[in-house]
């Protein structure tokens, strides 16, 4: 929702991470950007997901105060390159100075944050297609990529050549599994979007280290069906 007060709400529940949606959610750059200090006011790192190849966008949000970056589609070595270069700065990437809003969010000096910040900033990549998955290795071996974030949908379609959506197929899972062994191998971080609280607790036990629950969206919708079937009871 194109609204800043709403990932700050969610950021008061007993969340550990709210993730700002610019990929497919409604929300825009200056908005997004008023969510970072308000989901850390709360005491939660916020991360976004940028659009398709704003790789520049990332090392913005990082000078907000934001703690990691979701990017999707990245389906070559060059695309985690790219990436990974706009999250670090030297010697691992390109990123320029110029954190004002996490200097102030954070309390740090500046050569303190300098020091620390590419331990601090997380960059995901999101693995969704074929060509992904067939280089995830690749991928996880790119200095400054912290680890992967898998897109079951896009995946399912991927996967399926176009035929179906289907995020729970066996192929997906299949996939996961494999995805999950190679982030293992390289002691990496593995997120993933759910479809329910119920699915989020199946991926935690396959071995998720970080996973999108729901949408504001969904939430609200749950909430206001909750509310009228109590209701109407």
């Amino acid at each position: 929702m194109p609204d800043p007060a709403i990932p700050a709400l969610l950021a008061r529940e007993a969340f550990d991470a709210v993730i700002v949606d610019m990929q497919h959610g409604a929300i825009d750059f200056s908005t997004a950007l008023r969510a970072v200090p308000l989901i850390a006011a709360a005491g939660k790192p916020a991360m976004v997901r940028v659009p398709v190849g704003e790789f520049a966008t990332a090392s913005r949000f990082l000078d907000a105060g934001a703690s990691g970056v979701i990017a999707p589609m990245i389906n070559t070595i060059e695309d985690a390159r790219r990436f990974a270069a706009f999250m670090k700065y030297p010697p691992v990437g390109e990123r320029s100075w110029g954190p004002h809003g996490a200097l102030a969010l954070s309390g740090m000096q500046p050569g303190d944050y300098f020091q620390a910040a590419n331990g601090l900033s997380v960059s995901l990549a999101m693995v969704e297609t074929r060509e992904a998955l067939g280089i995830i290795d690749d991928i996880l071996a790119v200095p400054g990529i912290d680890g992967i974030f898998i897109g079951p949908a896009d995946l399912s379609i991927a996967l399926s050549d176009g035929r179906e959506l289907n995020p729970l197929s066996a192929e997906v899972e299949e996939a996961l599994d494999f995805a999950l062994s190679r982030v293992k191998a390289a002691g990496k971080v593995a997120g993933i979007y759910a479809t329910s609280g119920a699915r989020a607790l199946e991926l935690a036990n396959k071995g998720f280290h970080l996973i999108s629950v729901a949408s504001d969206g969904a939430f609200l919708r749950h909430g206001a069906q909750m509310a009228l079937a109590a209701a109407r009871a």
